[in-house]
């Protein structure tokens, strides 16, 4: 492995369009659940739910915390009505695993969806024997990232070192805080230039192929 990465003993990985390629649509499914969540509880258009889900997200950062915050709902509920998805799309990703069980400490899930979402898609992708851990938002006190807080929290229960860890995300704004915590960032997806991402990659995939032969 390049020596930028060779003292990583923590590898926290995202989960919805990290683990997996968004072209595999599994968030657009949580999106539709999303939609019909606010319109029966809130007695909304779905013209309505989808602005109050774009304005949620931006503003604190999911759905559910803006719920939350402005409504009295059920948190539990929320996250198992929008995370009971169809996975048969989805294949496994043998050389991913590979990969994974290749690298050496501690290696975990931290999504802002339900811990039983980061289990259930880890499975279908083949990836679940690879993980010592999975943490959703609900383990970080339902506190969402991009917010410290929520890092800190699970960075706690899951005996991270932030130190001598490494984030993967799709997010850019995911990665600000593991960064100010002295994280390495990774960032998968789209190319995007900032002064607290370290690397930008395509796909997991790649991103091992080149890492670990480098």
């Amino acid at each position: 492995m390049k020596s930028n990465l060779s003292q990583i003993k923590h590898w926290v990985f995202d989960l919805d369009h990290t683990l997996y390629d968004p072209k595999v649509k599994l968030f657009d499914q949580i999106e539709v659940l999303m939609n019909t969540y606010l319109k029966k509880t809130l007695n909304i258009t779905q013209e309505k739910a989808i602005y109050l889900r774009k304005y949620y997200w931006e503003k604190y950062g999911t759905t559910l915390a803006g719920l939350m915050a402005e409504h009295e709902i059920d948190p539990e509920y929320y996250l198992e009505f929008v995370h009971n998805i169809n996975l048969n799309d989805v294949k496994v990703n043998l050389k991913l695993a590979s990969y994974i069980n290749s690298l050496d400490g501690n290696k975990i899930i931290f999504t802002n969806g339900s811990r039983m979402h980061a289990k259930n898609v880890s499975k279908a992708l083949g990836l679940y024997n690879c993980f010592s851990g999975f943490y959703g938002t609900e383990d970080a006190k339902l506190i969402p990232k991009p917010h410290k807080k929520a890092f800190e929290n699970i960075f706690k229960i899951s005996r991270v070192n932030p130190k001598s860890a490494v984030m993967f995300e799709d997010d850019p704004r995911n990665l600000v805080e593991p960064f100010k915590l002295g994280m390495k960032t990774v960032l998968v997806g789209d190319y995007f230039e900032a002064d607290y991402i370290h690397f930008n990659t395509p796909d997991l995939n790649t991103f091992f192929k080149e890492e670990l032969n480098g």
